[in-house]
Order: structure tokens, then sequence, then C-alpha cells
């Protein structure tokens, strides 16, 4: 049998989502509870891995198992053997033919940042921090360039193993909360450290250090020397997969509520 399942977590103290020999990673905390729980090996596939220090809202994972039990003793039972900060938010038995990869359409990320003159402290590892104010206009429009269908080259890590650069970003949003920056992003796929990188570009445009149109040059040409450095992952949330509505799965989890 198959199910899926929804996971939240808190990524700051763990080495990503992709299972290592450290066994410090999202993944084998997740699998070792699951295995714990079904006195059985449970390996599980996940909707997109996350890097060290970013955090899930609604990683959607499946698994196949012949173990019987009913979707709340999958959440309970697995929460138990999970640390405080890693969660199962639901679970659900799904078709065989669903993958929690391959049947994503779409895959949605926000990035949350403080715009104040003083480093984060409450909110250390939970947001990104810029003490320069920035402009929305400016990186709005600086945004609206990547919409669509891009050689992205220039925002891709030299470790991505991607099979192609070219992705198609369908929606960027720019929100503001009393001194808290929301940045939405989705897309078919993300490349290893895409949004990352384009958060340095974007806020680079923001506080005045480069022009909007920049971000055409730096596309073109399809150097990660032309964009901005590399941005720390604090204040990076996986909010989850798009599936199309035949799965029936969950669009969102109670971990959303807190983000402003």
């Amino acid at each position: 049998m198959r199910w899926a399942l929804g996971v939240s977590y808190h990524g700051q103290a763990y080495d990503g989502w992709q299972s290592q020999p450290s066994g410090r990673t999202v993944q084998d905390h997740l699998e070792g509870a699951l295995t714990r729980f079904a006195v059985q090996p449970v390996a599980t596939v996940c909707a997109g891995r996350t890097d060290a220090g970013v955090h899930g809202l609604m990683q959607v994972v499946h698994f196949d198992t012949t173990l019987e039990r009913e979707a709340f003793s999958w959440v309970r039972g697995t929460n138990t053997f999970l640390p405080p900060d890693i969660a199962v938010q639901w679970a659900q038995p799904v078709p065989d033919a669903f993958h929690s990869r391959a049947s994503a359409l779409a895959r949605r990320y926000a990035f949350v940042l403080l715009e104040s003159p003083v480093r984060p402290s409450l909110e250390n590892g939970r947001a990104g921090w810029v003490f320069r104010p920035l402009d929305q206009q400016a990186m709005e429009a600086a945004a609206a360039r990547l919409l669509g269908q891009h050689d992205f080259t220039s925002f891709r890590a030299s470790a991505c193993q991607a099979r192609s650069p070219v992705k198609t970003m369908r929606h960027i949003g720019i929100s503001r909360r009393g001194a808290y920056w929301r940045f939405d992003f989705e897309a078919d796929a993300f490349l290893h450290h895409m949004i990352r990188n384009i958060m340095g570009c974007l806020l680079l445009v923001g506080q005045g250090l480069q022009p909007p149109q920049w971000i055409d040059q730096v596309l073109a040409a399809r150097d990660r020397d032309a964009a901005a450095p590399t941005f720390p992952p604090d204040g990076l949330y996986f909010l989850g997969p798009v599936y199309d509505a035949r799965w029936g799965l969950p669009q969102r989890t109670p971990a959303y509520d807190w983000l402003p």
C-alpha cells in the first residue's frame, strides 16, 4: 500500500533533507521514526529536497508498506519517534500511480526577511536579514523580468544535478508587514540554490545597488559569476508542491498560519 505524508520541519539543526552518512538530515530522522513505528524498514521519496537550514511547511513524501494502519496512527505513531522540530502533519493513502516528486505540477517557496538596523535575535534562523531600506517597486520590477520560461544558469549552484537549467517561473510575490518582508515563489521546479541566488539579486536592486533591468543582463550571461552572492538560507521555507486535485491531497498545513 502506498501512503503520502505531509511533513513540517524547522531546518536549522539539520544538514538538509536528503539522507547523508552523518544521519543529521530530516529524511534520516523521518525514515528512522517510520521504521520504528512500522517495525520494518521504510524508505521515502520527497517532493523537493531542501538545503541545510531551509525549513519545510509541507514537504510531501510517499512510501510503500505492507503494514495496515489508520491515517491518524501514521501521524501520531511516527511523531512519537520524531524530534520536536519535525512533525508529520497528515497521512493519506494514495494510488500506486502517485509519486510525490513526479506528480507535482509546481513547487512553492517563501522567503521571510527582516529589515532592521540591528540583526535578528528571536528570529535567528527563521528570517533573513537586511539592514538597508528596501524599495518594493524596484524589486517588483526586477522580479517581473524573471517570470516565464528562462535559462536560469546564472542562478544555479555549481553542485546542481538538474538535467536542464531551463525552468518556468510562474509567480513571484513581494509583500511587507511592519519590518518583515515576504517573497513568494512558484515554479515548475527549482535549481540548487536558485531562490537564494535570486534573493541576493533582488536585494541588490531593492537597496539601490543595481537597477531592475540588471536582471536581464544576469539572465543573458548564463554565468553564475554574473549574479549576486548566494543569500543565507535563514528565512527560506518550502511551502510544498502543487498537485492535481484528483489526488485529493491537502494544499497546506497548520504550520502555514504563523508566517507573516
